[in-house]
């Protein structure tokens, strides 16, 4: 069992971030106790990697690297799993003046074969040079060892007997970090290259304003390195912070989501965070399994990003584990994306996740976000994503481009010093998403209350009917907290041009088995849409698990809806008729 962590007064002065590259951060935290522990499924420290001993091993397999036959400036992609193999292949990367490239494990893409497609998809876009992965993946990369360009492909053990370069080239503060591709990234995946000194400057302020660290702070993570929020949140940001982070693997958190908070309370962590599934994954767990002995009195910083903020789970994951000290002004509320390097705003320390209460049928009508009253019909709820960080900035437009007043819903463009660099040899791309000026089209929708905003979800899946502009997650969540076979991500609802008229369409992840059942749920969720929100609706029930995530596990309704119109959910052809209402 690892102890409580204790601050030592021999540890050097904290410093927030503020160095000018990455391995020059590691060079300072190399100097404390600190480091990083990773975990099995069960909890058990598979192996301890203080930041002293992850330098010294990140330096000798960078000269390695470039002894054989690597050269700064070229990329490498590397299959992040959640272990020192691949936190020893990023930092030495960063010595070695090569840009590691972070990929994704195997688990959203359907199979050998879709991953396989994708990592060549990304290799290819990021120009790679090399691909280093996991042994239990050795076999599957061998079939990418041809793809043109590359020098290496397969585990680590390929350079392991390499000569070692005698020298290593100067840290360059200019030159590229990491090439970030986001969850997004499918078909067409775009790497989001950050620079050194815009790592650095998310970095610097997330430390200095966003958390507020301190020497004292601690941090335990599932989320996955080949995303953003895990990568710079979990990974780099805490050691430019001389930080401690216990890891746990992503896969290991989804069998025992409990197993997160247990390392919480037993390491005394002081920050860790989540999207809003893997809260309410803890609620639903806590149903049947006890947290007695649990603590949770520490954590101070339990912060919320990723995707769309859900009230009712912080909710109900607050009142289930105040028992177990958990405080619900410890949540933390933020905004942010991989072509930002991380965050862009965060919520005030101390106040916890604040709801914005607006009037539904207003926010549909009008794009504006009234404040409900008592005799408001149908209220919506949004939790305000704090204040945007220092020398960033954001201005909420519509789409003639003129600047939104407050409360009016508009497109939100975003400028600071940790925006990326572009897309990776994208030109064409990155015009598109970064204005001569630096403000980067989020593809974002929100609003200003104050100096705060509120994100209302993404403008390419906004729904438009009969003149009124629907959320899709306003539907999805209703409807999964309405009907209780249903669970979180079991609902997709995209819309599909007819021609004259968008059809709004229903996915359904159905576990019922019986004709009938599955008739009556049809049913009665096309009843529901149409008296709470006054839609009609096609609902298709679809097999469990297969309605698509994106790599970090948030739903991909733009994959979704592709499925659909290939015919990938034919199965259910005869159920896509709109139902009848039964009365």
């Amino acid at each position: 069992m690892t102890e409580l962590q204790t601050v030592s007064p021999l540890e050097p002065p904290l410093r927030r971030a503020d160095f000018g590259t990455i391995a020059e951060a590691l060079d300072y935290a190399a100097q404390t106790s600190r480091g990083m522990n990773f975990y099995s499924g069960k909890g058990g420290l598979t192996e301890a990697l203080p930041y002293k001993r992850l330098r010294a091993q990140a330096m000798e397999m960078a000269r390695k690297l470039l002894g054989a036959g690597l050269r700064p400036g070229e990329t490498v992609g590397l299959v992040a799993e959640s272990d020192g193999d691949f936190a020893r292949a990023f930092y030495a990367c960063q010595y070695a003046g090569l840009i590691p490239a972070p990929l994704p494990l195997p688990a959203a893409f359907g199979g050998r074969d879709g991953y396989i497609a994708h990592l060549r998809r990304m290799l290819e876009r990021a120009h790679a040079k090399a691909l280093f992965g996991p042994d239990v993946l050795a076999g599957w990369m061998s079939e990418i060892a041809g793809l043109e360009g590359l020098k290496f492909c397969g585990t680590y053990a390929l350079v392991q007997d390499a000569p070692e370069a005698k020298t290593l080239p100067a840290p360059d503060p200019h030159a590229l970090a990491y090439l970030q591709f986001s969850s997004g990234s499918t078909r067409f995946p775009h790497g989001v290259a950050v620079t050194q000194a815009a790592f650095m400057a998310n970095a610097r302020h997330m430390a200095a304003y966003g958390l507020k660290v301190t020497a004292a702070d601690h941090a335990v993570t599932w989320l996955p390195f080949y995303h953003d929020m895990g990568l710079v949140g979990f990974f780099l940001m805490p050691m430019s912070c001389q930080v401690g982070v216990e890891v746990l693997a992503t896969r290991d958190f989804a069998r025992r989501p409990l197993l997160w908070l247990e390392l919480i309370g037993r390491t005394g962590a002081t920050i860790s965070f989540s999207p809003s599934f893997g809260y309410e994954l803890c609620v639903r767990r806590a149903e049947t399994a006890s947290t007695e002995g649990l603590d949770l009195s520490r954590w101070r910083a339990a912060g919320i990003g990723g995707d769309m903020v859900r009230p009712g789970v912080l909710t109900r994951f607050a009142a289930r584990f105040e028992r177990n000290g958990f405080a619900q002004t410890a949540f933390v509320p933020s905004y942010g994306m991989a072509e930002a390097t991380l965050a862009l705003s965060f919520t005030p320390l101390g106040l916890g996740a604040v709801t914005d209460v607006i009037d539904g049928a207003v926010l549909e009508a009008e794009h504006r976000a009234v404040p409900a009253t008592a005799q408001t019909q149908r209220v919506r709820a949004f939790v305000r994503c704090g204040r945007m960080l220092p020398n960033h900035e954001a201005e909420i437009r519509d789409q003639a481009g003129g600047l939104c007043p407050e409360r009016v819903i508009g497109r939100i463009y975003a400028r600071g010093p940790s925006l990326m660099e572009g897309y990776f040899d994208s030109p064409a791309e990155t015009e598109a998403a970064l204005s001569a000026e630096g403000w980067l089209d989020t593809g974002d929708l929100g609003y200003w209350v104050g100096d705060e905003l509120v994100i209302t979800g993404r403008a390419k899946d906004l729904i438009l009917v009969n003149g009124r502009n629907v959320w899709p997650q306003d539907l999805e969540w209703t409807a999964e907290a309405e009907f209780g076979p249903l669970r979180s991500g079991d609902v997709a609802v995209v819309s599909v041009d007819q021609g004259e008229a968008e059809e709004v369409v229903v996915l359904v992840q159905c576990r019922v088995l019986e004709t009938e059942a599955r008739a009556a749920l049809r049913a009665e969720i096309g009843k529901f849409f149409r008296g709470r929100f006054g839609l009609e609706t096609r609902v298709v029930l679809v097999p469990p698990r297969s309605l698509p995530q994106t790599s970090s596990g948030k739903l991909s309704r733009s994959k979704a809806k592709a499925m659909y119109l290939a015919g990938a959910f034919g199965a259910e052809a005869e159920a896509l008729e709109p139902t009848p209402d039964a009365a």
